[in-house]
């Protein structure tokens, strides 16, 4: 089958392309259209065998529900029973938009639309494009998600054409979705009505026009071993190719804990995708690392997640961990979507992050133009089994300047270079409870304690590895004595990531 796939302009719609579309629904093929939340496979409602199109095209289980699509309210009246008289209310208010209900069916909704059951979900969706489709194809359209079962939404056409092209007859593409997680699920056929699934319509809004909302306690666990009265809810679904674990804990734990898994998990030759936000991205040093929105704005976590789900799998990522999301308003959408797509694998992030003594090494000496980043150039180059910040720090530095020449001049012939290093001098930031402060020498770690009481882990740099008793400044002296310090050095680094990497295997 070739896909017909048909740009469409929501603010000047064409009349033929929507006519044509229309058509092909009601002589019983798909077509996928955008809608508000994400792109739907629209097919005829009232159609039995259109329905296992619909199936087949997205190799979805047949007890999984699809959500019949109305232009008009009243074409509610003509496929759902007992409606309610709340119903009312909230059509008013959200119809047309995100928002689903459910209701008893009548006899014309055929049981391949309704996952063999009695009941029917019906909403009205405010997308333009969506409801001159509708109109042109009878007045309903059942339409799950314009995806392969169990895959990411898709939020753009290309989503579609990845998913579905051969397998369908047409695609609208009406350009990205607005919302981009799909609708709240509303279950009227029990008292008070029950949130099957949530969306942007949240139960606050909910509340705020019936009052009392029941919630499914199981939106946010796999215990639910029951037939799905909502699409989508029973299989793992919106699920990237990669395996995806949620970090959950505080934003600050579940940084720390995600940049030690992808840290591990590169190291042993994994690739790794991150789930960020725009306040913790710049924090994460592995790994593709992507911003999926801001806490400010939850609604942009939303819109962005499927889409960035899709962007691991064309990177052929392996592995992907994700910060979790506050489970409230539109965020509780996306941790029910999250958790679905990551077959509910969740981490605690104060379980990983308590396995790691140190993540910050700071080295110390009097200036910072010599030793100091000498150290911290060796020890970034050494075969680490844990991340770590490194940072090179002076005791005296009255303004930033380049390195010695003479000390540059030994890294140089070992390949190496310190030419980009500016000189810092140590602050109270640079030092926290999980910070490893080695000095050059003894009278050094006495003014750092002094300085920095706060500071819990101060050594000199032989101390630690058990070595030596310091680290002598070579300045004024001539080059062969800057060579012996880059040995010395050398050694002591090398002793020193052999002591973390055994206490690390010992975790």
């Amino acid at each position: 089958m070739e896909t017909i796939i048909k740009k469409v302009d929501p603010n000047a719609i064409n009349e033929e392309t929507i006519w044509q579309a229309g058509e092909i629904l009601k002589q019983g093929g798909l077509v996928a259209f955008p809608t508000e939340t994400v792109y739907g496979l629209g097919a005829n409602a009232l159609d039995e065998e259109a329905a296992k199109k619909t199936y087949e095209a997205k190799g979805r289980p047949s007890d999984n529900p699809l959500i019949v699509h109305i232009a008009q309210l009243q074409a509610l009246n003509e496929i759902a029973n007992g409606i309610p008289v709340e119903t009312m209310r909230l059509a008013h208010r959200f119809w047309p938009g995100p928002l689903t209900m459910i209701f008893k069916k009548k006899e014309k909704v055929p049981y391949g639309t309704t996952g063999g059951l009695d009941t029917v979900a019906v909403r009205m969706p405010s997308h333009k494009i969506a409801l001159a489709l509708i109109e042109a194809a009878g007045g309903y359209v059942s339409a799950p998600s314009a995806n392969t079962s169990g895959r990411p939404s898709p939020t753009e056409a290309s989503h579609v054409a990845q998913d579905l092209n051969g397998k369908i007859d047409m695609i609208l593409d009406g350009g990205n979705v607005e919302i981009g997680v799909e609708s709240t699920i509303l279950d009227m056929t029990v008292t008070p009505p029950m949130i099957l699934r949530p969306g942007a319509v949240t139960r606050e809004m909910l509340e705020d026009v019936l009052g009392e909302v029941a919630v499914d306690k199981t939106l946010l666990s796999d215990t639910d071993r029951q037939a799905p009265k909502a699409p989508g809810m029973k299989y793992r679904h919106y699920a990237p190719k990669a395996q995806l674990m949620i970090v959950e804990g505080e934003v600050a734990e579940a940084v720390k804990a995600i940049k030690q898994i992808a840290y591990e998990q590169t190291r042993l030759g994994y690739s790794v995708g991150i789930i960020a936000t725009s306040e913790t991205m710049k924090q994460y040093t592995v790994g593709s690392i992507k911003s999926i929105g801001t806490r400010e704005n939850e609604a942009s976590v939303a819109r962005n997640l499927y889409r960035i789900l899709r962007e691991f799998d064309e990177e052929e990522v392996q592995y992907i961990y994700s910060e979790a999301f506050a489970v409230e308003g539109i965020g509780t959408a996306v941790m029910n979507r999250l958790m679905k797509a990551a077959g509910h694998h969740t981490l605690q992030a104060d379980s990983i992050t308590r396995l790691q003594k140190y993540r910050r090494v700071v080295f110390v000496s009097e200036s910072d133009n010599c030793r100091g980043p000498m150290a911290a150039l060796l020890f970034r180059k050494q075969p680490l089994l844990q991340e770590y910040v490194v940072m090179s720090r002076g005791l005296v530095v009255l303004f930033p300047e380049p390195v010695n020449q003479k000390a540059e001049a030994i890294v140089k012939s070992k390949q190496l270079t310190m030419a980009a290093y500016q000189t810092t001098g140590l602050a109270a930031e640079d030092i926290t409870d999980d910070t490893l402060v080695l000095t050059m020498e003894e009278r050094q770690k006495q003014k750092v304690r002094e300085a920095f009481p706060q500071a819990e882990h101060v050594f000199t740099l032989p101390e630690f590895v058990e070595d030596g008793e310091e680290v002598p400044s070579p300045y004024g002296e001539p080059l062969v004595r800057y060579g012996e310090t880059y040995e010395l050095l050398e050694k002591l680094v090398k002793k020193l990531a052999e002591k973390l990497n055994e206490e690390a295997r010992k975790l």
